[in-house]
């Protein structure tokens, strides 16, 4: 194609295509216009045909019309070619059809306008294809149209002109392709003769590019004969080798070439890159021959000048090498955010690539997260964490860390205080060399720097230290004299100190010691210690500074939630809380006693992880107890707590009062779930509601597990839907298992499979809580936890019948008596004579302001659990207020007395009302011990 004769066929081809298309396409259309012409007529001519045959309208005005025309329309269908021919009525009720089974049936299709006289055509598609029908009124003399015909036809029954054009088409289409291929090949055979194949742009364009080659390249090119003489030599090969004007046509053994070159040159053995002098110059040959695939005789060679290339080949290696090695110590070192760890991996890299011996030594306050205290440290009691580092040492390096009083010069903590306020006080934190039996402070020890130790000048200075010749002892061995010669004996002969510095501060200091390595450090050993060091302390700062937040982070939230769980005896309740791997995060439970003997088992979890998450779950957990002692149901609850979360998310977006007003604000809130339960020991009725939190499974004495079924709300925060309650009776026994979502949620596990796995974690019967949380825990938690798991699980109690008693009170101040009788009868019962005396006052006092205040039943209750509670219900929902009464208020001290007799009283208010209720302590039993 790249020839004129192939461009001329390529028109050609396109040319003849095109006509073709273009005749086959307006033959299709012609055919088809026809054949929808042709179907008009003929559906048009026997539907009118049909319709005026003589005694048309008295058919269809007789009895039956159908048994009439039916077998005339058939017959005049099959003679007329036509699909259909149906009779019908000005509405379109079917007389005749090809199928019986329509007949009577409406006729599908545009009746309306041949209802009106005039006649319809129309072209639609039918389940035999694209067809035309026409519909045509039957009239009677008077012109009233009596009856309709309409007839129809596929239109390919009357198509099929163009299938026999279009092989002539075709055959006069490949006779011309014939006649334009035999033409061009006619044409590129005389062209190719005469131009090898080469068009009159190609041979001009080829022509420039040989004098490119010639004059404008940077690399030389000699073209040798078959003969052994020069053919061809360009301006940069004559540069090369200062060849004189009449090169060209020579011998090249004439030409004052190298030996080695012109041997080449004149054997025609095939080269690639190989080195050849030329003078002072270093050139790079290729040289290949000619007489391939039918050539000329000869050869022709390439010369490129690498005399500088050469020169600085050994510098690119050297720089090559260290950024490979800067690059992989990038991806070795930091690779936790743990600071001993990021500490042993630049020892181990450095000692694999670069020294024999690398210690990594770092002040204290860096292993606890702290700032170092610029270059002095100054240590008095031993700090937090660092009792656990000889352990995480060892599990690094396979070394133990010695105690203090056994390392050389490390002392006690008590002589460290005491020390000098000038010392450098350094822990070696990492430790690696060839040997394991180096002379070495050895791994975690508490090391005491003199003020010319290498080690303290960096540390103080932030200077790197050179000792190229540690056996010249220029001061560094003032440390420790003994150590030092014991270190040169060993061979170690060479020494840098770098001090690990990041973002201005240093945090210790790495030194990197040669022994089996001969040559000692040098400049660029200087340097790329640096850059080596300079990595590894940008990764030990962030580690440090992720242990300091990492340990508010988790200092804060175990101080928000329950170091124990109160003391109560509707539910026997054991838990697990497991923080994630990495961070902490908002998940919290608790477990509240209530009035009345009731408990309140809570569950949540704060969207997101990190101090915001653990500061929010602090508060919400404080506020659910707050609103706890407000004695209100769960629905009502978690509105309150719905307000709070979007007061909060308000106060500390963009532009609340944490905010800079421009949308540079705190964090905001996006949420929280929560799970809030209530159960009463006596009732044994439990009453939950949820916001956005996984349900909570109930498993029954008999071990069969149940999700219930509660209404799901929101998530707190939102805002805009209700909260609804839901309340059942649970069985004695029972486990009410709470939990947060990541117990059942993981990456590579759907939801739906961690509830079927925590439901046959449950389904055991006979368990205690505390072996229901460790089964539930070895069969759901992953061995990466990403979020929070908070657990619960609950086994129900009943309170025993015998130690509840209660008593309908009419409203009729009279029956207050009998009913402090029947009190002081159930006290005695219950050996708890001491309080009765105070129990009917309370009493007396309570159901007096019922009788007075409140209207309809009055029920008195009494619970023997932990404490005495008294209760009195009424359907009034005013609470009293307790008020000071005047020296001469005859009433109003009521409330007063009740306050003072009981260590709690308050209200709470049912569907039907409210309860006042009272709890007294227990006396002692009769031998001196509290009650159980």
């Amino acid at each position: 194609m790249r020839t004129v004769a192939g461009q001329v066929f390529v028109l050609q081809v396109g040319v003849v295509l095109l006509l073709v298309v273009a005749a086959v396409v307006a033959l299709v259309l012609q055919s088809r216009y026809d054949s929808e012409r042709e179907a008009r007529n003929r559906s048009m001519a026997v539907a009118e045909s049909f319709a005026n045959a003589p005694g048309m309208v008295s058919a269809l005005r007789g009895r039956d019309p159908s048994a009439v025309l039916q077998p005339l329309a058939e017959r005049a269908r099959k003679g007329s070619g036509v699909d259909f021919v149906v009779a019908m009525t000005p509405q379109g009720i079917r007389y005749t059809h090809p199928n019986p089974a329509r007949i009577g049936k409406h006729f599908m299709g545009s009746i309306r306008p041949a209802a009106e006289g005039r006649t319809v055509q129309e072209t639609f598609t039918g389940t035999l294809g694209l067809s035309v029908r026409s519909v045509v009124p039957v009239k009677d003399a008077q012109g009233k149209v009596v009856g309709l015909v309409a007839a129809g036809i596929t239109i390919k029954k009357v198509s099929g002109a163009a299938d026999h054009q279009l092989p002539l088409l075709f055959g006069a289409a490949a006779a011309a392709m014939a006649l334009a291929t035999a033409g061009t090949a006619l044409v590129s055979r005389r062209l190719r003769r005469q131009t090898h194949g080469l068009d009159p742009s190609e041979m001009t364009r080829m022509y420039e590019h040989h004098d490119a080659v010639l004059h404008s390249v940077r690399e030389g090119v000699l073209i040798v004969g078959g003969d052994g003489r020069l053919v061809l030599a360009n301006d940069e090969a004559r540069r090369l080798f200062d060849l004189p004007p009449d090169a060209e046509g020579r011998l090249v053994s004439e030409l004052g070439f190298d030996p080695h070159t012109a041997a080449l040159l004149a054997s025609g053995r095939p080269a690639t890159d190989e080195v050849h002098t030329a003078g002072e110059r270093l050139l790079s040959v290729s040289h290949r021959p000619t007489d391939r695939d039918g050539g000329p005789p000869g050869s022709v060679a390439t010369l490129r000048d690498t005399t500088e290339l050469r020169a600085l080949s050994g510098k690119v290696d050297l720089a090559r090498n260290r950024l490979k090695l800067l690059y992989d110590a990038g991806v070795s070192i930091g690779t936790t955010l743990d600071v001993v760890r990021t500490a042993q991996e630049l020892a181990e890299y450095a000692v694999a690539r670069f020294a024999d011996y690398v210690s990594v030594d770092l002040a204290d306050s860096v292993l606890r997260g702290e700032e170092p205290p610029n270059g002095v440290s100054g240590l008095s009691d031993p700090p937090d964490g660092v009792s656990g580092l000889s352990e995480r040492l060892e599990g690094i390096s396979g070394l133990s860390a010695p105690d203090a009083g056994s390392a050389p010069d490390a002392g006690s903590w008590a002589a460290v205080a005491a020390a000098d306020g000038g010392r450098t006080v350094l822990r070696r934190t990492a430790l690696s060399g060839i040997r394991d039996d180096g002379p070495l402070y050895p791994l975690g020890m508490l090391i005491e720097f003199g003020p010319s130790a290498p080690q303290a000048r960096g540390f103080r200075s932030g200077a790197v230290t050179v000792e190229p010749v540690l056996g010249d002892f220029g001061g560094w061995q003032e440390q420790d004299p003994e150590h030092a010669r014991r270190i040169v004996d060993y061979g170690i002969h060479s020494m840098i100190t770098v001090p690990l510095r990041a973002r201005g501060v240093v945090l210790g200091v790495a030194s990197f010691m040669r022994a089996e390595k001969p040559e000692p450090f040098e400049e660029d050993d200087v340097s790329l210690a640096e850059e080596l060091v300079t990595r590894a302390a940008v990764s030990i700062d962030n580690a440090r500074r992720y242990t300091r937040e990492h340990t508010m982070a988790v200092t804060l939230q175990r101080s928000l939630l329950p170091r124990m769980l109160p003391e109560q005896n509707a539910l026997d309740v054991a838990y697990r809380y497991l923080p994630a791997e990495s961070g902490v995060g908002g998940d919290w439970f608790d477990v509240i006693p209530l009035p009345g003997a009731r408990v309140a088992l809570v569950v949540g979890d704060v969207v997101g992880h990190g101090l915001h998450a653990a500061a929010t779950m602090g508060r919400l957990r404080t506020a659910v107890h707050n609103f706890s002692t407000l004695d209100l149901p769960p629905d009502e609850i978690l509105s309150h707590l719905d307000d709070l979360i979007a007061r909060i998310d308000q106060d500390e977006g963009p532009g609340g009062l944490d905010g800079d007003g421009g949308g540079g604000g705190s964090e905001g809130i996006t949420g929280a779930t929560c799970l809030y339960a209530i159960y009463d020991p006596v009732t044994r009725r439990c009453t939950m509601a949820r916001a956005g939190h996984p349900p909570p499974a109930l498993v029954r004495p008999d071990g069969s597990v149940e999700f219930l079924d509660l209404p799901a709300g929101p998530p707190l925060g939102l805002g805009g839907l209700p909260f609804e309650t839901a309340e059942l009776e649970l069985p004695e026994g029972s486990h009410l298992v709470l939990y947060t979502d990541g117990l059942i949620e993981k990456r590579d596990r759907d939801i739906e499979t961690g509830l079927e796995m925590l439901r046959g974690a449950l389904a055991h019967p006979g368990r205690t809580p505390e072996d229901a949380c460790t089964a539930v825990l070895d069969a759901l938690l992953p061995d990466r936890p990403s979020d929070d798991i908070a657990l619960i699980v609950a086994r129900t109690r009943v309170l025993e019948p015998g130690l509840t008693a209660d008593w309908e009170v009419p409203s009729d101040p009279a029956q207050v008596a009998e009913v402090r009788a029947a009190v002081a009868r159930k006290l005695a019962e219950w050996d708890l004579g001491d309080v009765a005396f105070t129990t009917e006052l309370i009493l007396s006092e309570l159901i007096t302001n019922a009788i007075r205040y409140a209207t309809g039943p009055i029920r008195v209750r009494l619970l023997c659990d932990r404490s005495l509670i008294c209760e009195v219900f009424d359907t009034s929902s005013t609470s009293p207020h307790l008020r000071y009464a005047g020296t001469t208020d005859e009433g109003g001290r009521g409330l007063f007395l009740v306050s003072q007799f009981a260590d709690r009283w308050g209200t709470r208010y049912t569907a039907d009302g409210k309860v006042i209720w009272t709890e007294q302590a227990l006396p002692l039993s009769k031998h001196g011990k509290p009650r159980p």
